[in-house]
């Protein structure tokens, strides 16, 4: 190719900026730009954050004035095992688990034909032993009328000596008579007392005002006060009052200096979770568990709620104070490290699939090394730091702990 052909070879401008070839450029060069910016964006919000993250809880004010926190059970401090005196067949039981009887109450009775007879036996006794009083003394009225006689006509001469002195002797005779037939009235009664009181052996009764725990007998079972035969029960039911319900719980020796009969104590039930009991140490049991090396207390419920039962497992917290009823109402509370300032206002970051969402809260008081906050709810998860990197809808992860 010469020279002047090349020469002749060149680009002409005017078709790339006219037209609609040039116009066409002009787009293709302003989406690619779109894209670009799309692709840098997309490509900041992919940069996941790594938070730590805390839990909002629920706690109740007395958490911050408790001195000292033991763990028991609910015992009946009056409980019995109720059996009868004799041995004998169950013939009736009139109560079940749960029954509330009165102190005196007849609760089951045993075979007790032969006692009821012994006792319808003293009872003709007693009748027939007045009816011998009254018959001595109606002799005895006769014999002091007659002896009353014969002591005026001695005196007049008309009887002899012999006769006078037979008069005297019936007298005396039939006062002994009476004076016998007396002794037999109270030997009688005696006698009935005693049936009574075995007939009464044979009649099972509540000592106490309280609930029946167990029953451990039922109807046709032998009864005896040491269960030593086969096949025979000791106790009848089990009760307890359950106005003596108290928690023993054990304390460290090394915590007793900081425990004193009279001291303010909240109790909590496994059973009763949400539930809190006000309480006072009754008493400091004088003498230690060398296992354990704990000391164990008693702590005495102030109110009273039927939902309360035996040998429930519970927690005691010793505190500094009475609790008021506020105190014991529940509050939700965050490690205060996780509020953040939006605007001139309290907010969180709250952990919702992947992302953190702000949610606007209320502060209140401190709860020790928490703070009392609403607008969250306990066992949310809430982002803890690093704060000055989150916003809102910002995709994170979670550190692992």
């Amino acid at each position: 190719m010469s020279l002047e052909t090349i020469a002749k070879l060149k680009i002409d401008k005017t078709a790339f900026h006219s037209g609609r070839g040039g116009k066409k450029r002009w787009a293709v060069l302003a989406a690619v730009l779109v894209l670009m910016a799309i692709a840098v964006v997309w490509g900041f919000e992919r940069k996941v954050v790594r938070v730590e993250t805390t839990t909002v809880v629920q706690v109740f004010p007395t958490q911050t004035f408790t001195l000292l926190n033991a763990s028991g059970y609910v015992v009946a401090q009056r409980k019995a095992a109720v059996a009868s005196k004799i041995t004998g067949r169950l013939e009736w039981i009139g109560v079940q688990e749960g029954s509330y009887v009165k102190g005196g109450q007849i609760i089951a009775r045993l075979e007790n034909r032969d006692s009821d007879a012994a006792v319808n036996q003293s009872a003709a006794g007693v009748q027939n032993a007045k009816a011998n009083v009254d018959q001595a003394t109606a002799e005895l009225a006769d014999a002091g009328q007659f002896y009353g006689r014969q002591k005026e006509l001695v005196k007049q001469g008309i009887i002899s000596r012999a006769e006078f002195d037979a008069a005297e002797s019936r007298y005396k005779r039939v006062s002994a008579a009476v004076a016998a037939a007396e002794a037999s009235v109270r030997v009688a009664g005696a006698s009935l007392q005693g049936a009574r009181v075995a007939y009464d052996y044979s009649l099972i009764r509540a000592p106490f005002d309280a609930v029946v725990l167990t029953k451990n007998a039922d109807v046709g079972d032998i009864i005896t006060p040491l269960g030593a035969a086969a096949n025979a029960k000791a106790a009848v039911v089990t009760i307890a009052d359950l106005s003596s319900l108290q928690v023993e719980a054990d304390v460290s020796e090394s915590n007793l200096d900081k425990v004193k009969a009279g001291q303010p104590c909240e109790i909590t039930l496994d059973a009763l979770s949400q539930a809190r009991f006000r309480g006072v140490l009754q008493t400091i049991v004088p003498t230690a568990d060398r296992t354990k090396a704990s000391v164990m207390v008693k702590v005495r419920f102030l109110d009273s709620d039927p939902r309360i039962l035996p040998e429930m497992s519970a927690k005691v917290a010793i505190l500094s104070r009475q609790a008021t009823p506020q105190d014991q109402k529940p509050a939700v509370a965050l490690n205060p490290a996780a509020i953040t300032k939006v605007n001139g206002k309290d907010a969180v970051y709250l952990l919702d699939n992947g992302r953190v969402r702000l949610v606007p809260i209320k502060v209140g008081a401190s709860l020790g090394e928490l703070t009392e906050v609403s607008g969250v709810k306990p066992g949310d998860k809430v982002a803890l730091r690093p704060l000055n990197k989150l916003k809102d809808n910002k995709k994170i992860s979670v550190a692992e702990k």
